[in-house]
């Protein structure tokens, strides 16, 4: 297991898999294309989150619980958000073409959104050692901004759901706001604890 988890390509095709997997079950439940390119655009989000919590919270968890599998995955934390970044991108795909053809939006509701994908793309751009190199500290001012601001689109849009006025998005918006809260809880107690310790 650690062993595949240590293949660099796995979080890359894992993106991949997730992406189109989520945009097949959508066209095996739906009937119509308009219901189709709903629920692609909606499982395509569900299907990528996966991969973001990974890589949000690869270096927490690896404080908080040291151990082979979270070291494993904290240096695969590149390649994990190179699968995010190919699992969104496929999302965007699918939302594009449901926004265009069929639920069309107000185009100030689509800039926090644009802000995101700005920040999933440079930061993939950017994921590479001569990066690092070349940016110094503003590369790890980047990337600790832009994850969190992605971390706060996702718990913004699924904490939303709660208060929809169709029921049927409420059990969703609650427990995978529940998600994105608990997931920040466990980076602010690495950090405190990384804190306390730099004190001793």
């Amino acid at each position: 297991m650690l062993k595949l988890l240590d293949n660099r390509w796995v979080p890359i095709l894992a993106g991949l898999f997730a992406g189109l997997f989520a945009i097949a079950m959508a066209f095996a439940f739906a009937d119509s294309l308009s219901e189709r390119a709903l629920l692609a655009a909606r499982w395509t989000a569900r299907a990528a989150l996966p991969l973001f919590l990974i890589a949000y919270l690869a270096s927490s968890l690896v404080r908080l619980w040291p151990g082979a599998l979270t070291k494993t995955i904290l240096k695969r934390r590149r390649q994990w958000g190179l699968g995010f970044a190919l699992a969104h991108t496929i999302h965007l795909g699918a939302l594009l073409v449901n926004i265009l053809l069929y639920r069309p939006r107000e185009p100030e509701t689509l800039v926090a959104g644009s802000l995101a994908y700005a920040m999933i793309y440079v930061m993939a751009l950017t994921s590479n050692s001569w990066s690092v190199r070349k940016f110094g500290k503003w590369w790890r001012r980047i990337h600790k901004t832009g994850i969190h601001y992605i971390w706060f689109i996702f718990t913004a849009s699924y904490a939303g759901r709660i208060f929809h006025e169709d029921p049927g998005y409420h059990p969703e918006g609650r427990a995978l706001t529940a998600v994105m809260l608990a997931a920040l809880a466990v980076r602010i107690t690495a950090w405190w604890r990384g804190s306390k310790a730099r004190q001793r």
